[in-house]
């Protein structure tokens, strides 16, 4: 099992990540730069990180450029192929400008950049990104962003609910679900998604930087067990 966490000229969380992997997981976790076009060596029990960050200075639209770097095209083959990726918050909005994950992320609901801890309510534990965390206690976890107001026409939402693809919802402290905690104006609070294939998964606030102790909080880590438990799941009997 390894990770490849993929680099674009504005990435700013590719190295949290980098360390959580390899640090704290005690996994293999390498850097995969924006130009490469090939994921050669990668299999489909390894995983594919598109981290947060500043992709190309957000110019046009967050993730609206990097989704054409070279290195998104074999992303895209890998998760056809059912190889896992994840991406958090400009990870997340890449991954809905290349299609795969369904919606958009648009400005936040004030016009504000956001950096604050936010509560998460687990929505669905039928994921390799959940199946760790419980659906009684909210998750504590940062936010840092301009563009994280999750959308999806009406269409769009009944999919997600009738395939059980939201996984996180933003919440309250005790976990409940209270408007004045949806921070960004998200549709329905939503923080966090999979594809109807469950192996590629995108969310708005950041695991990394909430899974060590020495940062007061080590809620995320749930995320990386849980994916972590579900790759080794894959591996080859040997």
């Amino acid at each position: 099992m390894k990770f490849g966490v993929v680099v674009f000229p504005g990435s700013n969380c590719d190295d949290d990540m980098i360390h959580v992997l390899s640090e704290v997981m005690g996994c293999k976790a390498e850097k995969i730069w924006h130009k490469e076009s090939s994921l050669d060596g990668y299999e489909l029990g390894d995983c594919i990180i598109v981290p947060g960050g500043f992709s190309y200075g957000d110019y046009l639209r967050a993730g609206a450029i990097a989704k054409m770097s070279p290195v998104m095209s074999a992303v895209t083959a890998f998760a056809k192929k059912g190889g896992h990726v994840f991406g958090i918050c400009n990870g997340f909005q890449v991954l809905c400008e290349a299609g795969l994950l369904p919606g958009a992320l648009l400005r936040n609901e004030k016009q504000k950049f956001i950096s604050k801890n936010s509560y998460l309510k687990t929505i669905s534990t039928n994921s390799a990104l959940t199946s760790h965390c419980s659906t009684d206690r909210a998750l504590q976890m940062p936010i840092a962003h301009a563009e994280g107001r999750y959308y999806c026409d009406a269409g769009t939402l009944a999919e997600l609910k009738a395939n059980d693809q939201i996984l996180f919802k933003y919440a309250s402290p005790d976990g409940e679900l209270d408007v004045s905690y949806n921070w960004n104006g998200s549709v329905e609070a939503i923080a966090g998604i999979c594809n109807k294939g469950r192996n590629v998964f995108g969310m708005m606030p950041h695991p990394e930087r909430a899974s060590e102790s020495i940062l007061g909080c080590e809620d995320g880590k749930a995320l990386f067990d849980s994916l972590v438990s579900h790759l080794a799941s894959l591996a080859p009997v040997s």
